[in-house]
């Protein structure tokens, strides 16, 4: 059910977190990533994290791009939605009605071939968090999907896990917040956290990182 909306968000974001992480930061975060058993690429701008997506997905895939505005910034949703070399999960969703074929939608979005999206904190330590109102994205990102790319914006490196977790709760969330009653006009919520510490299929999630500040 959603929650009745307020005119406005009330939550303030803390700007600390809107900070893109040093270079030296994106280094030991991708070290560290790499440690934990996912790729990490860092990329030269948003152009050249668009390019290495792209180049990481065969013509022909199953691809469910889950909702993102740093997909949205770097122009790889409508690279991939609105292009005919991809099979688009998102584009069959669309297809389907949400009260009388809510089954059918749990299933196809949650395994698909690839899943691409963004998190909202990735630590030095080498952990990822990712949080949801809904939780739709949570599964392909845990396990559902067979391959998971993930492009991060420099500014959501953090030193550590509580540097994460403090992120959502004071930066992500209320941005979020903002972003969903202007859209749907109803409040968001931190009602799941996904925290990835390692990844015990090699190879199966790709870090971008990207260094300049995309999303939220």
């Amino acid at each position: 059910m959603a929650i009745p909306a307020t005119k406005s968000s009330t939550l303030v974001p803390n700007p600390t977190y809107a900070k893109p992480a040093t270079h030296e930061q994106l280094l030991r975060a991708a070290a560290r990533l790499k440690e934990h058993g996912i790729h990490a690429v860092i990329v030269a701008d948003r152009a050249e994290a668009l390019r290495t997506v792209l180049s990481l997905i065969p013509e022909r895939s199953e691809v469910y791009t889950a909702p993102s505005e740093t997909l949205a910034r770097i122009g790889l949703e409508a690279a991939l939605e609105e292009s005919d070399k991809y099979e688009s999960v998102r584009k069959r969703l669309m297809g389907l009605n949400r009260t009388t074929q809510e089954r059918e939608i749990r299933k196809l979005s949650q395994a698909p071939s690839f899943v691409v999206g963004s998190v909202h904190a990735v630590t030095e330590e080498g952990d990822v968090l990712v949080a949801s109102a809904t939780g739709s994205q949570l599964g392909p990102y845990a396990y559902g999907a067979g391959m998971v790319i993930w492009v991060v914006g420099a500014q959501k490196v953090v030193p550590t896990l509580q540097d994460g977790l403090n992120r959502l709760r004071e930066y992500a969330y209320p941005m979020e917040d903002a972003r969903a009653l202007k859209a749907y006009g109803i409040n968001s919520g931190l009602n799941k956290i996904l925290i990835i510490s390692k990844e015990i299929s090699p190879g199966r999630a790709t870090v971008i990182l990207v260094p300049e500040a995309l999303g939220f």
